[in-house]
């Protein structure tokens, strides 16, 4: 089941440096129609803690809050899978972003955990920026993501983040996974000012699946956050 109101839209990822940033960017965007939630990172988290993040949140929208602690999923899975989960839950969290690069074991227990404590998981295997595949000289193998996003979909996931840099890959995770979940959706990160991601070649990609594009500069660094949203949208919507 969707955590998301729309088949399509846009999450503003809050990489902000304080609490006021944030309150200012969920005040200019949550009335819009095609924001589905809300990306929350580990440096706002721990500065102010996740009940004070979601108390003062939860006073602007209802709408759905990821926690992204950049990269979760890379411990052993009693640590993985334990009540850390539950704290972010009890805090008033909806979502986390798991990259479950310390094994099989580990994303077991973490999506296990979640379904437990009705903490919907979102899976990632592959990242946005050069340098992390064997083939780009970096660490990880090429075919470890896709392994990633099929045992994550066996195990009942039906919520991924694939990287928006990265077009044919998009395309290449949503094919594939569409053969094993039967409603998959798909975010993807890295659009717009920064790394350069261009969010109606995104949609397109992933399309006809439910997916929605993680924007932070893009959005949160414009003069205007609202009007940086809408015109965003208004290039996404162009192919949907």
């Amino acid at each position: 089941m969707s955590i998301f109101k729309n088949e399509y839209g846009i999450i503003p990822a809050c990489d902000v440096p304080d609490m006021d940033s944030v309150l200012d960017l969920v005040r200019q965007t949550c009335s819009l129609d095609f924001i589905q939630g809300y990306k929350l990172g580990m440096e706002l988290m721990l500065r102010y803690g996740a009940k004070s993040m979601l108390r003062e949140i939860r006073k602007l929208t209802d709408l759905t809050i990821i926690y992204d602690h950049q990269k979760y999923g890379n411990d052993i899975p009693e640590i993985s899978g334990g009540n850390v989960l539950r704290v972010l839950k009890d805090a008033g969290v909806d979502s986390i972003i798991i990259f479950p690069f310390a094994g099989i074991e580990t994303l077991k227990a973490t999506i296990d955990q979640c379904q437990i404590i009705g903490l919907a998981p979102i899976v990632g295997g592959e990242m946005t920026h050069r340098g992390f595949l064997v083939s780009e000289n970096g660490y990880v193998a090429d075919s470890s993501p896709g392994k990633i996003y099929r045992d994550a979909a066996n195990l009942g996931v039906d919520t991924f983040v694939v990287p928006g840099t990265k077009i044919e890959k998009i395309r290449t995770y949503s094919e594939n996974l569409s053969k094993i979940v039967s409603k998959p959706t798909f975010l993807f990160p890295g659009i717009g000012k920064g790394q350069g991601g261009d969010i109606a070649e995104a949609f397109k990609a992933a399309s006809p699946h439910n997916s929605s594009a993680i924007i932070g500069r893009g959005i949160y660094a414009a003069q205007n956050s609202a009007e940086a949203a809408i015109t965003l949208w208004e290039s996404a919507s162009s192919v949907l």
